[in-house]
C-alpha cells in the first residue's frame, strides 16, 4: 500500500514518464534487474551530490536512509562511482560547432542560416571548402575523418561534383545509435531538469511549455508535423545564432560559465480513450 505522504499526482506523473523509457529498455533487452542496479547508482549519486547537510559529506547510513538503498550497496556504489557527470561525446560537440560555423559564417553560407554546398578539398574550393571549414574549428582532426563520420551518420552527402551538402541545419545524426542515445540522455535530462525545477523550486521558473490537441485528423497532423520541422527549425537556428554571438561577446568576460539547452519537439499517436497512457 502506498504511503499517504506520497503525492498520488506525482506518482502518476512518474509512472507516465517512465513508460516510454521502459518501452525503450524492453526493445533493447534491458531487464528490470539491470535497470534496478542502474537506478540504485543514480539514487546514491544524486543523494551524495545534492542532499548534503551543512555542505558536509553524508555518511553511508544517511544516504541509505534517504534513498532506501541498502548500506552495503551505498558503500560499494560510492566507491565505484564516476565523479564526473556524463557529457556529450566529443564528436557531437565538434559536430555542433562545425554546423554552427557552416550555417552562420561566410564564406561557408550564402546567408545566415543557409549553408552552401562546399567543395570537399581545399585545392578545389580554397577558403570556401569543407577542408577549410574543419580547419577553422579544429586543427587536431583531419577533414576526411569528419566527412567519413558524417556520411555514416547521415549528416551530409557528397554529390557527383565532389561537393559536400549539409543534410540538416543542426547537428542531428540520422543514423548512429550511440550518437542518438547521447542526445536522448542530454535532451531528456535537461527537459526533465527544467520541469523538476519548476515543480519544486522557489526561484525563477524556466520556460517550459507545450501545445496539445486531441481531435486532429491524420492530414492535419502531417500539416503540423511539416510546420514544426520547417518553422521550428528556423526558430532554433535563430536562437543558435544569438547564442553564438553572445558567446563571442563573452570571451573577454571573467564571469563564470554556464551551459544552456533550448528544445522543441513534436509527438503524435492515435487517440484511444481506452488505451493506457503512453
Amino acid at each position: 500500500m502506498q504511503s499517504p505522504t506520497l503525492p498520488p499526482s506525482l506518482l502518476n506523473a512518474l509512472r507516465r514518464v517512465m513508460r516510454p523509457l521502459v518501452r525503450l529498455m524492453l526493445r533493447k533487452g534491458i531487464t528490470y534487474t539491470v535497470f534496478v542496479d542502474l537506478l540504485k547508482d543514480v539514487f546514491v549519486d544524486v543523494a551524495v551530490r545534492e542532499f548534503r547537510l551543512d555542505d558536509k559529506p553524508s555518511s553511508d547510513s544517511r544516504i541509505s536512509l534517504l534513498t532506501g538503498v541498502h548500506r552495503k550497496d551505498v558503500r560499494r556504489l560510492r566507491h565505484d562511482s564516476d565523479a564526473t557527470p556524463a557529457a556529450l561525446p566529443e564528436n557531437i560537440t565538434l559536430g555542433a560547432q562545425l554546423v554552427t560555423v557552416w550555417t552562420n559564417s561566410r564564406p561557408f553560407c550564402k546567408r545566415v542560416g543557409q549553408a552552401l554546398a562546399l567543395p570537399r578539398l581545399a585545392s578545389a574550393g580554397g577558403e570556401a571548402s569543407f577542408d577549410a571549414l574543419v580547419a577553422k574549428v579544429s586543427t587536431d582532426i583531419r577533414a576526411r575523418v569528419v566527412l567519413d563520420e558524417w556520411l555514416r551518420l547521415g549528416v551530409v552527402r557528397v554529390d557527383e561534383q565532389d561537393c559536400v551538402h549539409l543534410e540538416a541545419q543542426a547537428f542531428l545524426p540520422q543514423k548512429g545509435f550511440d550518437e542518438k542515445a547521447a542526445y536522448l540522455g542530454h535532451n531528456l535530462h535537461d527537459h526533465a531538469s527544467a520541469a523538476v525545477h519548476n515543480l519544486t523550486s522557489e526561484g525563477r521558473p524556466y520556460f517550459e511549455r507545450s501545445v496539445h490537441y486531441d481531435a486532429l485528423a491524420p492530414a492535419s497532423v502531417e500539416a503540423l508535423r511539416e510546420a514544426v520541422a520547417s518553422e521550428g527549425m528556423e526558430t532554433l537556428l535563430a536562437f543558435s545564432r544569438l547564442a553564438a554571438d553572445l558567446e563571442k561577446r563573452d570571451l573577454s568576460s571573467l564571469d563564470p560559465r554556464q551551459r544552456i539547452t533550448i528544445g522543441l519537439y513534436f509527438y503524435t499517436e492515435p487517440n484511444s480513450p481506452t488505451a493506457p497512457a503512453p
